[in-house]
């Protein structure tokens, strides 16, 4: 199925995501409903294992600047859907939605990545929580946030305007962890900067995509 404009870049998945055509008329057919900062991941795997069957609808990213609207936004975007699709399954986790969005998709009869953000699934579910009650002064960012670091942190947070309220926000941090989908040493570089920028330390790990494939490998080939 092809994608339809805009095109898969950043700022366009940021404020509005991203759209599928009119499914074919092959059964079998999954939609993913996901965050508009998860698409490059999610892409790449279907590229990757021929998930030609799972298609892709992104929500917007910046959904995550208001947590409370993402329920409703899954809830449409599935019922837009729900004739063209035998299945669905929402790639997003909890996300600070509260348990608000768990509840819908029971609500709804669909199934959802498990976690309580992307971090945590990107990191593997299990081993972050291990490192939970060690690392809750780290400051977490994706590929995606290191590219829209001053979309997503700078300019919503005001620091282009009052960076003096830098130490304010960040003071009880210690550190900037970089989860790294992609061995880019361009945004290693790019995610120092992000770490200089708030004053916090700096860690780098290389996770690839965690939980996510396994999670997507499972919807695409559902064990009977």
């Amino acid at each position: 199925m092809a994608l339809t404009a805009p095109p898969l870049d950043d700022a366009t998945l940021t404020e509005q995501g991203l759209t599928v055509t009119a499914p074919s008329a092959d059964r079998g057919k999954i939609l993913l409903i996901a965050c508009g900062a998860l698409a490059h991941e999610i892409l790449a795997l279907k590229r990757a294992n021929g998930w030609d069957h799972l298609d892709l609808q992104c929500l917007p990213a910046n959904l995550h600047l208001w947590p409370d609207r993402i329920p409703a936004a899954v809830e449409s975007a599935i019922a837009a859907h729900r004739a063209a699709y035998d299945r669905f399954f929402v790639v997003y986790a909890d996300c600070g939605t509260g348990g608000l969005l768990q509840a819908k998709c029971a609500e709804l009869g669909v199934e959802m990545v498990a976690g309580p953000h992307c971090y945590s699934f990107f990191e593997g579910n299990a081993a972050f929580a291990a490192k939970s009650e060690t690392e809750f002064t780290a400051f977490y960012l994706t590929d995606f946030l290191v590219r829209q670091f001053d979309a997503f942190v700078w300019r919503p947070m005001g620091l282009d305007r009052h960076p003096e309220l830098r130490d304010m926000y960040f003071g009880n941090y210690t550190k900037l962890v970089y989860q790294a989908q992609l061995d880019d040493p361009a945004l290693d570089v790019k995610a120092r900067e992000c770490a200089d920028r708030l004053g916090l330390a700096y860690e780098r790990r290389l996770t690839g995509y965690g939980d996510l494939a396994p999670a997507l490998a499972a919807v695409a080939h559902p064990v009977a």
